[in-house]
């Protein structure tokens, strides 16, 4: 399995993965010819995506939604009530494959296993990619971990985390008082020291690398995140653990687990 984060932030968020047989995205926050040409920057031609699948009805992970399914004619995977709440920003789409969130489907050879997570969304699901006996577990955009969200994501070898924000910059920095509680609160973003708790909960011997995903620019540093995950793995004896960070601006290169 193969897997790249295409952008990950406020201004946009899109994963891509894939196997021998199949090659899907995860979300699409950014333009349609914003995501070709990040799909070509890491050597993936997108006429051979197979599918979309969005995690939720936020516009940073559908506004290209509609034209890549369109120009692609590919189907869109997921649950009714993101089609519901996102149908005014997703436009016609003829292929929608409805996913009812906790149900595992597959795509060729590419098993998706999904799960409620919590975050101020209509139904946001986090997804576990699986295919002969790798698995790679996407979980960004949630305000809190639970006992669900831990036990779907145990025995990946990749993990894609939420490192959104550090507490102290998000308590001193300029964002009004309701957007930092929203941010905060129990369905809002991970914190550093959050995002570092799950990644406790779920360190293994076979972990190979996690991927700090969705830093805030206003809110957070990459040194401050690092610091925190490092520890983590430190901690757990982990030090073969890749440790990467994700980026608004470009593709991370593609990761290989074999």
């Amino acid at each position: 399995m193969r897997f790249s984060v295409l952008a990950s932030g406020s201004s946009g968020n899109t994963c891509y993965v894939e196997t021998d047989e199949t090659r899907v995205l995860i979300d699409a926050g950014l333009s349609c010819r914003e995501t070709v040409k990040r799909l070509e920057l890491i050597g993936v031609n997108p006429q051979e995506l197979d599918a979309l699948i969005l995690t939720h009805e936020h516009q940073d992970h559908i506004k290209g939604a509609g034209p890549i399914v369109r120009r692609f004619d590919i189907p869109l995977y997921l649950n009714p009530a993101t089609l519901r709440r996102g149908m005014k920003t997703l436009g016609k789409v003829s292929r929608p494959v409805p996913v009812n969130t906790g149900q595992t489907i597959s795509v060729k050879d590419l098993f998706i296993e999904t799960f409620t997570k919590c975050h101020d969304a209509a139904d946001p699901m986090g997804i576990v990619f699986s295919s002969n006996g790798i698995r790679v577990g996407i979980v960004t955009d949630m305000g809190r971990s639970t006992r669900l969200v831990e036990d779907r994501l145990r025995g990946c070898q990749a993990l894609i985390i939420e490192f959104n924000h550090d507490q102290d910059m998000l308590e001193q920095g300029p964002y009004p008082l309701d957007l930092k509680r929203r941010i905060k609160g129990r369905d809002g973003h991970l914190s550093n020291l959050q995002a570092g708790d799950l990644l406790r909960a779920l360190c293994h011997a076979d972990l190979r690398a996690v991927i700090l995903a969705h830093l805030s620019k206003e809110n957070n540093e990459v040194q401050r995140a690092v610091e925190v995950a490092e520890k983590v793995l430190l901690q757990r004896g982990q030090h073969h653990t890749d440790i990467m960070v994700s980026s608004q601006d470009i593709p991370l290169p593609l990761v290989t687990l074999e």
